[in-house]
């Protein structure tokens, strides 16, 4: 680190519990945990701030020491963690029925023996399926027909995943030869796994494994080399790209890419064609690709072209030409293509041109039909295009707000798609889509157990005008009966970075809400990228605060417009979207009834200093690099941790893992114990940590609706609704 850090005098203040001036209101608020303060300081741009709590930073060694080698500030950190833990069980102890009902409700609307839609490949249908009482499915096959052929299953997770607090599947990947299968599980929730690898004529595991991997194997055409990425065990970066023979130890596996600009990460691929591995380097503004002929595994890898600072492409694979989603000279990106043996950018063919109002956001070919991930107004389009005269059409969709994407399309030699489809009133539906008949197959729609009925609930799409007039979409889903009076409780959704769009897509647990009188919306702001790649660009970097903004003005028309009030206002977002709640907390903190915010990244510009954290260094592009004066008073000024000041703040629900790779623990329970030291209302604050997950929750299929659970029940008992 270039930056000064100093470390002042230690002041040791360890208090177990303690008391706010204006807590005797209610008695069982004094007894909330109280961190001891140890002041650090971080100085940057001659600028000194105080971090009265970065001592609860651990490190993984100090994270996975046993109990009887646990150093004292590793006894403090886990500790107050605890503390917050019980102080929460304390305060939602009243709900506990309530969060036993939700659970219980959640958990029944689940078809418990399910199965998904088969995909043909290579001969074989996959599928998972779940069977009753299993937290975790079996991943399948048959050969050729899913009536007559027997079920082999490939990974049994059930039995993987007994006796472990936590399992996780990466990936899994069978060899050209349908013999031998590759799969990644990470027991931590660091997203961190281990390949295996099983003999799928006899069932028996070989003696191969490879540790530190980012989850998945890709077989060259041998079916005995398998190329994989390996992470910095520090940073948790995709850096590395290795070459592992079968039956040769993980020592003797030879590195064929390392990706040295901590500002990149790297992945590998194979394309759709079988014909090439591909190597992919990629941080927010700029990729770079190389490929390998995947029957000559030991050859050198190509470059396609070499990195170039904003210039963003994607590669696919069909016949003499790599296709290419790219956004040179295209700022919502174009189609082009090139001949495979001259593939710098001076020799792209467009395909399709660049439009304004159009973003292009993928491409799936077959031998006779081009398919078209597009969006525009905000909504996903598919389009469809016949190579021999390029007549084309859209699919049509019929709600107001929804989400559509193409699913898994093995096969170049058919006309039919297969593509999924949802909205926040249908539940998520697979269907088989002949691209020339134009005959739409409905091959499975998600089963709400105990019943669902569609026409029941009502979704709209609206628009919110933002501070600088521009119109801010946003999708929200209420139950028929709803009285637009500003009576009704109401959950505001958002996310809002990296250019992630947030789809309006159904839910089951949602209808805890919605049964209950809930409205729930979705403020689809910029940062994210539903109205194109300028609503990305205008919501970060220096831009960031309209996403902030953006949010509070959809909360304020929600209330204008009567579907809620302020005291009965909610609103909700995770990792990034914590941020997002952390700044619109600060804000506005008289807008809202309460705040749940989940792993949140809240201590900006500390984690953003310091390059020894995962994610930081490949996320300079969409935060701004502190280093940088410019950004660093930028980002300091929105920052959550660092704006926290002495005033009222609304109710307060804090999630976070004490695994959690993403977003480190210690940046919510920071926030949090900052928080109690500042804020002089009378308001529930809970941080509630789970001792045995990461950035995702628990694993399993149900552990995570628990969490919901005591969500919901944190509203529902704000909102006064007490079952």
């Amino acid at each position: 680190m270039k930056n000064l850090f100093i470390i002042s005098a230690v002041v040791m203040i360890a208090s177990a519990c303690g008391s706010n001036q204006n807590d005797s209101k209610n008695p069982e608020m004094s007894n909330y945990p109280v961190a001891k303060k140890i002041p650090y300081s971080i100085t940057t741009h001659g600028d000194t701030r105080v971090d009265d709590y970065y001592w609860m930073r651990l490190s993984d060694e100090q994270k996975n020491a046993p109990d009887s080698t646990r150093d004292q500030q590793t006894k403090d950190v886990l500790d107050y963690l605890n503390a917050e833990n019980d102080y929460t069980k304390k305060m939602l102890a009243h709900t506990d029925a309530l969060k036993d009902k939700l659970f219980n409700e959640m958990k029944g609307r689940i078809k418990e023996t399910d199965e998904s839609v088969p995909v043909k490949d290579n001969g074989y249908w996959y599928y998972t399926r779940f069977e009753a009482g299993q937290d975790y499915p079996f991943y399948c096959r048959k050969k050729e027909s899913m009536e007559s052929g027997q079920e082999q299953v490939l990974v049994d997770g059930p039995a993987l995943a007994k006796g472990k607090d936590y399992w996780a599947l990466g990936g899994y990947e069978v060899s050209e030869d349908n013999k031998l299968l590759c799969y990644g599980t990470d027991i931590v929730s660091r997203r961190i796994y281990t390949l295996e690898f099983t003999n799928l004529e006899n069932g028996q595991k070989l003696n191969d494994v490879i540790e530190g991997t980012s989850g998945g194997g890709v077989w060259a055409n041998d079916n005995k080399t398998v190329f994989y990425t390996k992470k910095d065990p520090q940073t948790l970066r995709d850096c590395q790209i290795w070459r592992h023979t079968l039956g040769t130890p993980q020592s003797d596996d030879k590195l064929v890419y390392e990706e040295k600009d901590e500002e990149f990460s790297c992945f590998v691929y194979k394309t759709k064609s079988k014909k090439f591995i591909v190597i992919g380097s990629s941080q927010t503004v700029s990729q770079e690709y190389r490929v390998l002929d995947a029957n000559t595994p030991n050859g050198e890898f190509k470059l396609i072209q070499k990195r170039e600072r904003n210039l963003e492409y994607g590669i696919d694979h069909y016949g003499d030409d790599f296709y290419i989603v790219t956004n040179y000279n295209a700022k919502n990106f174009r189609l082009m293509k090139t001949k495979i043996n001259k593939t710098e950018k001076e020799n792209w063919v467009e395909v399709i041109a660049h439009r304004p109002d159009v973003l292009l956001e993928g491409i799936t070919i077959f031998t006779n039909y081009l398919v078209v991930d597009e969006r525009k107004n905000g909504l996903t389009q598919l389009r469809i295009i016949q190579w021999k005269d390029n007549s084309e059409h859209y699919l049509e969709f019929p709600d107001p707000a929804y989400s559509a994407g193409v699913g898994a399309n093995p096969d170049f030699n058919t006309d039919v798609l297969r593509f999924g489809y949802t909205s926040l009133t249908t539940p998520s539906s697979t269907f088989d889509y002949n691209m020339s008949t134009k005959e739409r197959k409905l091959l499975k729609q998600q089963e709400v157990v105990g019943g669902y009925d569609a026409t029941q609930y009502i979704s709209e799409r609206l628009y919110a005008t933002a501070n600088d007039g521009t119109k801010v979409p946003i999708s929200l889903v209420y139950k028929k009966g709803f009285n637009r009076n500003g009576g009704a409780p109401l959950l505001l959704y958002a996310y809002g970075s990296y250019g992630y769009s947030i789809d309006a897509t159904f839910s089951s647990t949602r209808l805890s809400l919605l049964d209950r009188g809930f409205v729930f919306a979705i403020a689809h702001i910029r940062g994210g990228q539903e109205m194109g790649r300028e609503w990305y660009e205008n919501g970060k970097l220096l831009n960031k605060k309209n996403t902030f903004t953006d949010f509070i003005n959809c909360g304020e028309f929600l209330v204008k417009e009567k579907y809620t009030a302020n005291d009965r206002l909610f609103a909700m977002g995770g990792s990034a979207g914590g941020l997002l709640m952390g700044a619109v907390t600060n804000m506005a903190p008289n807008m809202w009834r309460g705040i749940i915010s989940a792993v949140p990244f809240v201590d900006v510009v500390t984690t953003m200093l310091d390059e020894t954290i995962p994610l930081t260094t490949f996320e300079f592009d969409e935060w701004g690099n502190p280093k940088n004066k410019e950004y660093y008073d930028y980002m300091k000024s929105y920052s959550p941790y660092d704006n926290i000041e002495r005033k009222d703040y609304p109710n307060i629900l804090v999630t976070t893992g004490y695994w959690d790779s993403q977003v480190q623990y210690w940046e919510p329970a920071k926030y949090v114990a900052k928080m109690r030291d500042y804020k002089t209302d009378n308001n529930l604050l809970l941080l509630w940590c789970n001792m045995d997950a990461g950035h995702g929750g628990k694993s399993g299929r149900y552990e995570y609706l628990k969490e919901i659970a005591m969500e919901y029940a944190f509203m529902l008992d704000l909102a006064g609704i007490k079952e």
